[in-house]
């Protein structure tokens, strides 16, 4: 059964697992589905790739510590990305160009050339390329979607998608007191869990950006990593607002995804106070104005029950296996993913151009077409 109810002939499909430590999310993902078949694995780390080896038993003939060996050994149909973000544009374009199809942990890249490049691939190879941006495929959002088409929300107008998650320890080593590679990243470049869903909901693209923060009082180690809070705001292309919020060390308990939707008939949103340990559950309010004399609290599982038990093995509810779906959709079609190349661009490069607008005073800055 594939990700919107429809039943598919499916082959199996041999993947290539690229990052042992996220990566084995989905690869506890597709090595419990019958329709996939790991195929090799690479980890520059040798402790990593030994402990996820011993974990699937892949033969040590089909473990890699050098990516460039892993695609000249071949005997795969597909590249799952699961490396720190640096490497993503050069992985993605090099899988497909040796003949891969790619999906990509998020964001896409972490420049404007790494972005122009992987869609440069994308179309010059033909392979299929899907962004893993995995909040798009909340259940809660499956509802969000059904509204939005209805009508009863009317016409989205405005939009806050933040993401408040502090993880000085990735930013610095405790212990030697080195950054890593999180700290060379602005919290902003990390856009596409926040305006993935909305852009995904609306099917909008951002146009322009600006952004604004800079200081560091909280971890002034963290390079621009550290930085206290972002804010970013952009404009779309059908003239709605998204304003943008985040952060990577500033104290929060439980780190939290907000989402708000308002449209020209209502608005719906999450909580901020995220689903409570233990209890896969998101609330938040809704309100139309046709059909309601006050706003209403509402909750969304994070699980969706229509899914094997596996699915939650990947973590995030179900919206990792959600994830995974989708790419097997378009493999099993030979199409394009949902969260194609282009989707991809529109998904990572309005955090590139907001970062920039912030060194830059705050000034607006348009965000180009891929």
């Amino acid at each position: 059964m594939s990700a919107n109810g429809e039943s598919l002939p499916s082959r199996v499909w041999k993947v290539a697992l690229v990052g042992a430590r996220r990566g084995s999310s989905y690869g506890n993902l597709t090595h419990a589905d019958p329709r996939f078949e790991i195929a090799a694995l690479c980890d520059v780390n040798r402790d990593s790739l030994a402990a996820y080896q011993r974990a699937i038993g892949l033969p040590d003939a089909r473990c890699f510590t050098d990516y460039g060996l892993l695609l000249g050994a071949g005997g795969f149909d597909a590249v799952i990305v699961c490396t720190p973000i640096p490497f993503h544009a050069d992985q993605s374009v090099e899988a497909m160009d040796a003949g891969f199809h790619v999906m990509s942990e998020v964001t896409a890249a972490n420049t404007v050339d790494g972005c122009a490049r992987i869609v440069a691939a994308a179309r010059r190879t033909g392979k299929t390329y899907m962004l893993a941006e995995n909040t798009c495929h909340r259940p809660l959002f499956a509802e969000w979607r059904r509204l939005l088409e209805s009508g009863r929300l009317g016409e989205p107008i405005y939009a806050e998608a933040d993401y408040l998650h502090p993880i000085p320890q990735l930013l610095v080593n405790e212990e030697t007191g080195q950054q890593t590679w999180r700290a060379q990243r602005p919290a902003i470049h990390y856009c596409s869990h926040s305006l993935g869903p909305v852009l995904m909901l609306t099917g909008d693209r951002i146009v322009r950006a600006m952004g604004i923060g800079a200081g560091t009082r909280i971890l002034p180690e963290g390079g621009v990593g550290g930085i206290d809070v972002q804010v970013g705001v952009f404009e779309t292309a059908h003239g709605a607002i998204i304003k943008m919020t985040r952060t990577q060390v500033a104290p929060r308990h439980r780190p939290i995804h907000y989402y708000h939707i308002q449209g020209t008939k209502g608005f719906v949103e999450t909580d901020r106070l995220g689903p409570e340990p233990g209890r896969p559950i998101q609330r938040g309010l809704l309100y139309i104005k046709a059909e309601m004399d006050h706003t209403r609290q509402v909750e969304w599982p994070e699980v969706d029950p229509t899914y094997p038990e596996y699915a939650t093995m990947g973590g995030h509810g179900t919206s990792d296996y959600h994830t995974l779906l989708r790419f097997l959709n378009a493999l099993d079609r030979g199409t394009k993913a949902d969260l194609d190349e282009t989707r991809a661009w529109d998904m990572t490069m309005p955090g590139l151009i907001a970062a920039e607008s912030a060194q830059n005073g705050g000034a607006w800055m348009d965000v180009p077409e891929a």
